[in-house]
């Protein structure tokens, strides 16, 4: 995704006893005709770790010869890290690479001295009605590899280590986490992974690294006394013991939005209905970590 300037992400500070540090609510911007809740950087410039921008496209509904257009432009210095949710984007870049990128895949792009790309969707798609959820991360690189050559490499869904245990699902998208390494390998050591919840579910977040912090993409999720929805960011303190657990009134409020709006189709919201009660809500984070530089 190209930079273009934005309204600065709101951070507010956390009780001192807390183990979130700050939290960090997303402001929306407009790019290639989506929106985009544009997290990082927060206020100073600052990132979490390598992270320095996180973009969360849609998600969104595209009417049939509509879609994503986000037009060639260059990056630098840094490598870019796109998973995809829900629907498919088309990168092609001045290496000569096209390259489909569809729910549950990660490309990762490494710029170094400089490449250009383009994110489209794809001709065939704007021939009906579509829709796109994504996640974009710009990470930093080593001041020894700022100056490397290009390359762009794709990672298919099922070639990426999936953890189940007891209905908690996590993809480990890059770097090493829970006991699995994924295939992409960024040139800074990190962890970023996809957590997908229950209702009342708990995660530890491991706690051998400086800065930790964890995205919502959907649901709710509980430290402590703070909570989380979607587009808000909890940062963690150095050092302490962080469980995060899906928020289980957000099935409640979920319910209550059902029962106001009527909402015929729940699938795309991770709901079951049954007799006009909610029996199963899903809450899905993103967690990241920091490097050494």
């Amino acid at each position: 995704m190209s930079f273009l300037p934005a309204v600065e992400p709101k951070t507010s500070r956390a009780a001192s006893a807390s183990p979130v540090k700050e939290i960090v609510d997303s402001r929306v911007r407009d790019v290639g005709g989506i929106t985009v809740r544009r997290v990082l950087p927060i206020r100073g410039g600052r990132g979490v770790g390598p992270f320095v921008f996180f973009d969360h496209m849609g998600p969104i509904g595209f009417a049939a010869g509509d879609g994503l257009d986000v037009l060639p432009h260059p990056h630098i210095g840094l490598a870019t890290v796109t998973y995809v949710l829900e629907g498919a984007i088309v990168h092609r870049d001045s290496l000569g690479s096209t390259q489909a990128i569809r729910p549950g895949d990660v490309n990762l792009m490494i710029a170094g001295r400089g490449i250009a790309h383009s994110e489209r969707a794809d001709a065939t798609a704007r021939r009906s009605p579509s829709r796109l959820h994504a996640v974009q991360i710009w990470v930093a690189l080593p001041r020894a590899d700022e100056e490397c050559a290009p390359s762009f490499h794709h990672h298919d869904a099922a070639t990426l280590p999936v953890i189940e245990d007891r209905d908690v699902r996590i993809r480990v998208l890059a770097g090493e986490a829970f006991g699995f390494r994924s295939l992409v390998r960024t040139p800074s050591p990190l962890f970023y992974a996809d957590v997908d919840l229950p209702a009342g579910g708990p995660i530890v977040v491991p706690d051998d690294h400086e800065e930790r912090a964890a995205y919502v993409v959907d649901g709710a999720v509980q430290c402590e006394a703070e909570r989380a929805g979607p587009g808000r960011m909890l940062v963690f303190a150095p050092g302490r013991e962080v469980s995060l657990t899906a928020a289980t009134h957000a099935v409640e409020t979920a319910a209550r939005t059902l029962r106001d709006l009527r909402i015929a189709e729940v699938v795309k919201m991770d709901l079951k209905l049954e007799d006009g009660k909610v029996t199963a809500f899903r809450t899905r984070v993103l967690l990241s970590f920091k490097y050494e530089r």
